[in-house]
């Protein structure tokens, strides 16, 4: 704090009587420091009412004021600096207020621990710090901790001397105390120091022995042999005590050994497989130590000044590797091919029976008496076959480069080879076969039905044409039409993958048939029908022809309604055919020459000459309907057609009519001409309605004809 009392005269100033009032003000009246300061408004005598602190307030800065009391009117004013001197009146203060730290055991003398650091606000000497080391706890003979000043950063440094031992200190405690140089006071205060130590590696892993069953069988993989117990007398699941084993011998890298972070043990694991015929035991030597080095620390002589005599060993005692033998069990294993991938080529025209490849296959196993035979696993063509003693491979039916089964003039097939062993074991071979092309396929037509629309001039369609062969067994392909075309049917080009059909305008419409040769790059050629339609088209950029067939069939409607009335006036004549009379009538009975004896068989009841058999009935009934189906059909439907024809003119051969609004010579886009088609209508296509119209007719007779009856 500042100076705690101030008197201020104003014995230098020259003031007039009549200015008796004095003021100040700033910082320590009205400002921070509020209320410090107060005048005497009639002799000027300044006071301190309270201390002020140094390190808040260097200076002070005030206005002093002499004034009229009579009109208060400022006469005189003054500007003051009051300078505050400072006092030792702060401790130094450590930055944290515990320090902890860990170190390793294995830590030698004269290493840095930690550093600490206080500071004092004060200025001068009052702000000037200096360390002392207080205590340390717990106290050993083997260690000795002290400090070092550093004025240029003004920290202390903690050092050690000694080695330092976890099975005795676990950590040390160190109160260290900071102090001022004040003149008159010294403050001071103290900070504590926890000092760590981890457990160093300063005492081996010893192998004690091993447990398992120390036995493997071939071709097992990631399955423990067996398991390596340890004892070592460091802190349990330190760094120290964690135990890293290696193994020696193993020259293929079959094994890996890992610990058991609880146990320590180490886990022996086949991490591939072992072959018994290669050797039935496999030698292995494995070796422990720690994750941190091995570190011992012993105090010869303790000195007064600098590091002491101390002897540092960073090697343990060589401990000899232990010997582990583990045993190799033989099972029977797969037979093994010399070559497990082959391939070959041939052309797809090679002949049935022709040697591809031979595959051979050895079984180590049971002393080399296991017998080896082959067979083939995956050949979904079935085009080749293997022997089954030698392996070897041979076409079985012709080939086809086309063939589903051939993916990208591939052919894959897949040999077995299995053993009599116990239980029988089976090695894959795999025999790619690339099959060669050959021109065996004719050029075909992608689509051997098109339309063509009728025109006053030429008319084109466009033909393509492909070949499943490839290379110069493909396209581009020759085009040429056979038959009676010239002057009516052409193509161009005549060469490509396409071509256009072109139609002369002689050429009327309906359907037509054409016969097309199309031929590879080598010749090979096939005759293909092609059926064209031509017809006036809705959009001659599209051709289209079944638009045209739809319309036709919409403009038979009339028909339809002539084939309904038909059906109705055979259910009439139905009818009259059953209003039929039956009478009784006496026939005489011839009687026929005999041999003289006469047989009277007549009775006295009546007749059934008015009846007859169902399948007399039956008969008559057939009869009568095809009697009518056949004759009458035809005549009556003739009459209803002459009645609905005109003279001269036949249904639908007329010309189109274009009508128009008086004076008005602009066509109307609404009323479109009618098209209907040119083909004339056949009475006696109704007749091969056949079994259709029999049936409509059924439905309009009676289910059972009446036995007798009477007008």
């Amino acid at each position: 704090m500042g100076t705690s009392l101030l008197s201020f005269y104003m014995l230098l100033i020259q003031i007039e009587k009549s200015l008796t009032v004095f003021k100040i003000l700033g910082e320590g009246v009205e400002k921070e420091p509020k209320g410090t300061m107060t005048i005497n408004k009639r002799t000027g005598t300044i006071h301190v009412h309270k201390p002020v602190d140094y390190e808040t307030f260097q200076v002070l800065d005030l206005t002093f004021q002499a004034l009229n009391e009579e009109n208060d009117v400022i006469d005189t004013q003054l500007g003051i600096e009051i300078e505050i001197v400072d006092a030792n009146d702060n401790a130094p203060k450590f930055v944290q207020e515990v320090y902890e730290v860990s170190i390793p055991e294995s830590t030698e003398q004269g290493t840095e621990v930690t550093t600490v650091k206080a500071v004092d606000v004060d200025t001068g000497n009052d702000g000037e710090v200096q360390y002392r080391m207080v205590s340390v706890m717990p106290k050993h003979d083997n260690v000795e901790f002290y400090l070092k000043e550093v004025p240029a950063r003004k920290i202390a440094v903690i050092f050690f001397n000694g080695c330092l031992e976890h099975l005795k200190a676990k950590k040390y405690t160190i109160l260290v105390e900071a102090k001022d140089k004040g003149t008159y006071v010294q403050h001071s205060s103290t900070t504590t120091v926890t000092v760590n130590i981890m457990d160093g590696n300063n005492h081996s892993p010893v192998i004690t022995g091993i447990t398992g069953p120390a036995r493997v069988t071939e071709g097992e993989e990631n399955v423990v042999v067996l398991n390596v117990q340890v004892t070592d007398e460091d802190y349990k699941g330190t760094p120290a005590w964690r135990a890293v084993y290696k193994i020696h011998g193993d020259t293929n890298d079959n094994f890996k050994i890992t610990t058991d972070p609880k146990t320590n043990e180490g886990i022996l694991t086949v991490t591939k497989h072992l072959d018994y015929e290669d050797n039935p035991k496999k030698h292995l030597n494995i070796t422990v130590e720690n994750e941190i080095p091995f570190h011992t620390c012993k105090v010869k002589t303790r000195t007064k000044s600098g590091l002491w005599d101390v002897v540092i060993s960073r090697k343990d005692k060589s401990q000899p590797p232990f010997p582990v033998t583990v045993v190799v069990e033989d099972t029977n294993e797969a037979p093994v091919f010399l070559i497990s991938k082959k391939q070959v080529s041939v052309l797809e025209s090679s002949s049935v029976g022709r040697h591809l490849e031979t595959f051979t296959a050895q079984d180590h196993d049971g002393q080399g008496q296991n017998k080896v035979q082959y067979k083939i696993e995956n050949n979904p063509a079935d085009w080749v076959t293997v022997d089954p003693m030698d392996g070897k491979v041979t076409i079985s039916k012709p080939l086809d480069r086309e063939s589903p089964f051939v993916k990208n003039n591939t052919y894959i097939v897949e040999i077995l080879a299995f053993d009599d062993g116990k239980p029988p074991m089976t090695g894959t071979a795999t025999l790619t076969i690339y099959i060669m092309d050959e021109n065996d396929n004719a050029p075909t037509l992608d689509a051997n039905t098109i339309d063509i629309c009728q025109s006053d001039g030429q008319s084109m369609a466009s033909i393509e044409a492909s070949d499943i062969d490839e290379g110069i067994n493909s396209g581009p392909f020759s085009f040429k039409l056979l038959g009676d075309v010239e002057g009516k049917w052409s193509v161009k080009p005549q060469q490509g993958y396409s071509t256009s059909l072109v139609k002369e305008s002689n050429v009327p419409s309906g359907h037509h048939e054409l016969e097309i040769e199309v031929s590879d790059l080598q010749s090979n050629s096939a005759v293909h029908n092609l059926f064209v339609t031509v017809c006036n088209c809705v959009n001659p950029k599209e051709p289209n022809c079944r638009i045209r067939k739809s319309t036709s069939v919409a403009a038979g409607a009339p028909v339809i309604g002539i084939i309904f009335f038909a059906l109705l006036l055979i259910a009439g004549v139905l009818l009259l055919s059953f209003l039929v009379s039956c009478k009784k009538k006496h026939a005489m009975i011839k009687e026929e020459e005999g041999s003289g004896r006469l047989m009277n068989s007549n009775i006295e009841t009546r007749g059934t000459d008015c009846k007859s058999s169902g399948r007399r009935r039956k008969y008559s009934a057939e009869h009568s309907n095809f009697t009518i189906i056949n004759g009458v059909l035809p005549k009556v439907l003739n009459q209803k057609l002459y009645v609905l024809q005109a003279s001269g003119e036949e249904l639908y051969d007329y010309a189109p009519h274009e009508y128009t609004e008086e004076k008005n010579s602009e066509p109307n886009d609404s009323l479109d001409a009618i098209s209907i088609l040119d083909t004339p209508f056949d009475p006696e296509s109704l007749l091969g309605l056949d079994s259709r119209f029999n049936h409509l007719a059924s439905i309009s007779m009676l289910s059972k004809k009446p036995e007798s009856t009477s007008l």
